[in-house]
């Protein structure tokens, strides 16, 4: 893996794709800076190898267009205060003025460029924007792993134009890695547990899984699509009824291949999907009409404590109830002090994926997990297989 230790920067310009789409409240500061701080690392090492650093990044959805609103000068100060350097800042990223800003920037130095997609080439990863772009480093460092699933000209296209001096931030790198361990190198038993709303959205996923995993953990919403299709009644529960034979087969693969799948036996149900709704504790097969599951029941968590603390290896994607209400929040938080006692005792443990990591944060699991992943759609889109071009784009 061509990583960023490999490369001296005395003397170099390093044009480096972050991942800065930081959320920004209405007088424009930064919410939070994690993107930032996960950014960190690979500018020092660029700054203490007496080299300079030319950052580039998109900022939201400005479509083509200069939106004010949407202008990375905002989060200049937030990126000077994180990474300890004042962050010049130049309000365009191609052409004359960006040239000249990366002309006049010496060893030490950090220049933010405005954001990428004020060009529409950026997104459509056109060749001759990329090339633009390629003027302004010596060596181009990809550390967006965010957006490394996207084809786009500063994620992927641009690498072609440093054929030999080309390489992946700490950041991106330790994302491959934590990846690589869940799907290819990690200690067995291997364990997954999917969570979240549908089983559509994790079909690949699943399935290109499989022949990795030693025990399947299935929760949060997509359990009803399985307890329906084996003939269980689960009342007003969320459940895809067109995809139930999928389930089915799902289970097939599974028993064929040898993994475990682990499904709720019990669940909290509640009467209506609101804070304030009566809730009981009933089999998961046996949710009668007028009442949903919301959350996992007592021995479905004791069950699942068993395999986690089995695990050596545990990938966590999407959350075992409806979290974001106190209520039916408890199955999602027990699970993240299994999988922190399991990693205490040795397992390596990955977060990944829109609302797990959102749940992570929530409850204040960020530290006690081996490693939280910073992209939803990338790490998504790896789990199910997918070559991403941003990482492939380093790699050729």
């Amino acid at each position: 893996m061509k990583v960023i230790d490999n490369y001296n920067f005395e003397n170099k310009k390093a044009l480096i794709r972050v991942d800065f789409n930081v959320p920004l409240n209405e007088k424009f500061e930064v919410t939070d800076a994690n993107r930032i701080e996960a950014a960190k690392p690979t500018i020092i090492k660029v700054l203490e190898d007496g080299g300079s650093a030319v950052l580039m990044s998109h900022l939201g959805r400005p479509k083509g267009e200069r939106n004010p609103d949407l202008s990375l000068k905002h989060i200049c100060a937030k990126v000077s205060d994180v990474i300890g350097v004042a962050v010049k800042f130049v309000d365009d990223c191609i052409g004359e003025k960006a040239e000249k800003a990366v002309a006049d920037l010496k060893s030490g130095e950090v220049l933010l460029l405005e954001n990428l997609r004020y060009y529409n080439e950026e997104e459509k990863g056109d060749e001759a924007f990329a090339e633009k772009l390629s003027k302004l480093g010596d060596i181009y460092v990809n550390d967006a792993f965010g957006t490394a699933h996207r084809a786009h000209a500063s994620t992927t296209i641009v690498a072609k134009f440093f054929p030999d001096a080309k390489c992946f931030g700490y950041l991106l790198a330790k994302e491959i890695e934590a990846i690589e361990k869940v799907m290819r190198t990690g200690e067995k038993p291997v364990l997954a547990i999917l969570g979240g709303a549908k089983v559509s959205s994790k079909i690949t996923i699943i399935e290109n899984i499989l022949d990795k995993v030693d025990d399947l953990i299935i929760g949060g919403g997509m359990t009803y699509t399985f307890i329906k299709a084996k003939g269980g009644s689960v009342g007003d529960s969320i459940c895809e009824d067109d995809k139930m034979d999928l389930a089915l087969d799902i289970l097939k693969q599974a028993k064929e291949k040898g993994v475990n799948v682990h499904i709720p036996v019990d669940v909290l149900a509640a009467d209506d999907f609101s804070p304030n709704a009566n809730t009981k504790i009933l089999d998961v097969d046996k949710i009668p009409s007028g009442w949903q599951g919301l959350d996992a029941g007592p021995q479905t968590l004791e069950n699942f404590k068993k395999v986690i603390l089995g695990a050596k290896t545990i990938l966590w994607n999407g959350p075992i109830g409806v979290f974001e209400m106190e209520k039916f929040a408890k199955g999602t938080i027990a699970l993240g002090n299994y999988i922190d006692e399991a990693t205490q005792n040795g397992a390596f443990s990955l977060v990944g994926g829109g609302d797990s990591v959102a749940a992570v944060k929530q409850f204040g699991f960020e530290d006690k997990v081996s490693y939280v992943s910073t992209g939803g759609g990338a790490m998504l889109e790896s789990l199910e297989g997918k070559t991403l071009p941003g990482i492939a784009a380093i790699n050729e």
